[in-house]
């Protein structure tokens, strides 16, 4: 039997009405994990940088229509909390499975957030434990319930402006537990960040190589907030 070639420009087609749903379906998507950070640890450029990557990153992939907001609490005069800076929800995936369906929901047990369905724009899996390297840290510098830290101790690399100095809450992207510590499967309040272990940088627990050390590579969560 002779063997049918598809031309390019079929090939091109093709691939083409096979990209069709994953764009269609990523326009509808209202949350995700960021692909990659900025690249400058927990320097994000404060809130407003954080939020400016989040709509890029979903404007990349046909979803920037929406307004777009970093789950990210700040600390101290003019504190604010990650749960309210969200919307309302729903919030749907780039494979169209819903995550929460209301803010309670969110920091409610019921949330489907986990390593199948906190996905990147891209509609991929996030590494998580057991990974090569493993990512699932992602940046939040809030308490499980969604609120700010007291302003005594530095839980937001100097509230999203430090690569170097500081400390940051991150959640587990996987939901991974970890050694005896049972906040570890917290999908927004797992454990703050740490310095390298190696005694090289003392409290720079903000570098993107901190960060990596870890188990993380600065990344955050972006909701749509309308």
């Amino acid at each position: 039997m002779t063997a049918i070639r598809i031309g390019v420009p079929l090939a091109a087609c093709l691939a083409l009405i096979c990209a069709v749903p994953a764009q269609a379906q990523q326009a509808n998507m209202s949350f995700f994990v960021t692909s990659a950070g900025p690249g400058k640890g927990a320097d994000l450029g404060g809130l407003a940088g954080a939020d400016k990557h989040c709509q890029q990153l979903a404007a990349a992939v046909g979803a920037g229509g929406k307004t777009w907001h970093a789950y990210l609490s700040t600390q101290g005069a003019g504190a604010v909390n990650a749960r309210d800076r969200i919307g309302k929800g729903p919030w749907m995936n780039a494979k169209g499975v819903v995550v929460a369906t209301s803010v309670a929901d969110l920091h409610s047990d019921n949330n489907k957030l986990n390593k199948q369905d906190s996905l990147s724009e891209k509609g991929e899996v996030i590494n998580g434990s057991g990974d090569k390297p493993n990512r699932h840290d992602a940046l939040t510098g809030t308490q499980a319930n969604g609120t700010a830290f007291p302003a005594d101790k530095d839980m937001t690399c100097k509230n999203w402006t430090s690569s170097t100095q500081g400390t940051a809450m991150v959640g587990h992207i996987d939901r991974a537990p970890f050694g005896n510590n049972p906040m570890a499967p917290s999908w927004n309040a797992s454990h703050p960040s740490r310095e390298l272990r190696d005694g090289s940088a003392p409290g720079q627990g903000c570098t993107q190589k901190a960060l990596q050390g870890s188990g993380g590579d600065g990344l955050f969560y972006c909701f749509a907030a309308n």
